[in-house]
């Protein structure tokens, strides 16, 4: 990969599901973050509707960039200081993958268990993002959300 570029790579199971994340991430000269490309692989057995898994799925990409990089709930005197969106950031359109690839494993018969699809995406994306950096920059992350921490500071 060209300079400043990683791919990271983990993988989960749970609710009878499998799932692989690859990230891609480009890390400018500034230290300033994107990310092109997410792949994720699902096996959650036979698959009813193909759409609202890919749905899902993208869904849980998005979220779990949002909750590695951004995302933080902060306490003070024992109460959570972000009371909604106005001041609890999430990933916006600027900051998502430019590109999220789906890759479902369909089996062809009901003889085998139906896997959970709301859940099982969401866990490896944090640690393939993270794995990336790494690639990326041969710095490891180790607090989330990663906000700042690559940006260099003159």
């Amino acid at each position: 990969m060209p300079r400043g570029h990683g791919l990271g790579i983990a993988a989960h199971r749970s609710f009878v599901s499998y799932t692989a994340v690859v990230v891609e991430v480009a890390i400018g000269a500034n230290g300033v973050l994107s990310i092109p490309r997410v792949d994720i692989a699902f096996d959650c057995g036979a698959v009813v509707n193909p759409d609202r898994v890919r749905a899902q799925l993208e869904g849980a990409v998005v979220w779990g960039i949002s909750l590695a990089t951004v995302g933080e709930i902060s306490f003070k005197a024992g109460r959570v200081q972000q009371t909604n969106f106005h001041d609890y950031q999430v990933t916006r359109i600027d900051s998502a993958p430019a590109q999220i690839r789906t890759h479902l494993v369909t089996p062809t018969g009901y003889d085998k268990p139906l896997g959970g699809v709301g859940e099982p995406g969401l866990p490896p994306v944090a640690p393939a993002l993270t794995n990336a950096i790494f690639a990326a920059t041969g710095k490891r992350i180790r607090a989330l959300p990663i906000r700042d921490q690559l940006v260099q500071r003159t």
